[in-house]
């Protein structure tokens, strides 16, 4: 999910989006690591804290709880109620600016986390939430719990993505089938919700993220993020239609 929620994020700039990234996954915060900000603090302002932006023109605006630990490798051992409150600030105290899309980047399942923003934006009517699944049965069965969430608290659900599927060969572009493949595409035809596409294992995309590198920056022929960049080109169509 976070490499999707990244890579949406930076696929949304590419085309001329002014875009907001909040990790709201406060035991195991990935993103500052997949955006090469492992090392950068956040600052305050007069108007509240002040996100870390990864290029020099601020269009990518990003916050996570991974800034204000003393290290990468210290617990976050929070109930639900101070998880509730931290959310609630980077939601209403942080100087997002004016944004485009704020993408929040969620741990997997249905706890305080999303119970927390759901509430948090409902006076905002977001647009909704993206459903990033594996092909395989398990992961299906834990997916189709956060769709019937989404069902029962009226979150509208923009699509799905299926990630790791296949596995794309860096010698030959081969896509082999690790995972198997279709279970995201069948799971959205049952559920009735549009599929956004698959996204292959690739070990460039892989790498990029441990390194903190823009995938689309090193490797600008790749097709492992097509599904992405195009899902990103159809909201700019839209914006200009």
């Amino acid at each position: 999910k976070s490499t999707v929620a990244t890579q949406l994020a930076l696929c949304l700039v590419k085309v001329g989006f002014k875009v907001g990234l909040l990790d709201i996954d406060l035991c195991g915060p990935s993103v500052p690591t997949i955006l090469g900000l492992g090392k950068k603090e956040v600052h305050s302002c007069d108007q509240g804290w002040v996100p870390v932006y990864p290029d020099q023109d601020q269009r990518l605006a990003v916050m996570s709880i991974g800034f204000l630990l003393p290290d990468k490798d210290s617990a976050v051992i929070w109930r639900g109620p101070k998880k509730t409150a931290m959310i609630k600030q980077f939601l209403t105290d942080v100087c997002w600016g004016n944004l485009d899309y704020l993408i929040i980047d969620t741990p997997p399942g249905t706890s305080d986390e999303h119970i927390s923003v759901c509430e948090y934006l409902k006076s905002f009517d977001p647009d909704g939430a993206i459903i990033v699944t594996t092909p395989q049965s398990v992961s299906l069965i834990d997916v189709r719990k956060e769709i019937s969430f989404c069902r029962k608290i009226g979150l509208n659900i923009i699509g799905i993505f299926e990630n790791m599927s296949g596995f794309k060969c860096p010698h030959c572009s081969e896509c082999t089938n690790v995972f198997s493949t279709g279970g995201g595409e069948s799971l959205a035809e049952q559920w009735n919700i549009p599929f956004l596409g698959r996204i292959p294992l690739d070990p460039s995309l892989m790498s990029s993220c441990d390194s903190g590198t823009s995938h689309l920056n090193e490797l600008t022929e790749s097709d492992s993020l097509k599904a992405i960049m195009d899902y990103a080109v159809s909201l700019k169509k839209e914006r200009n239609s």
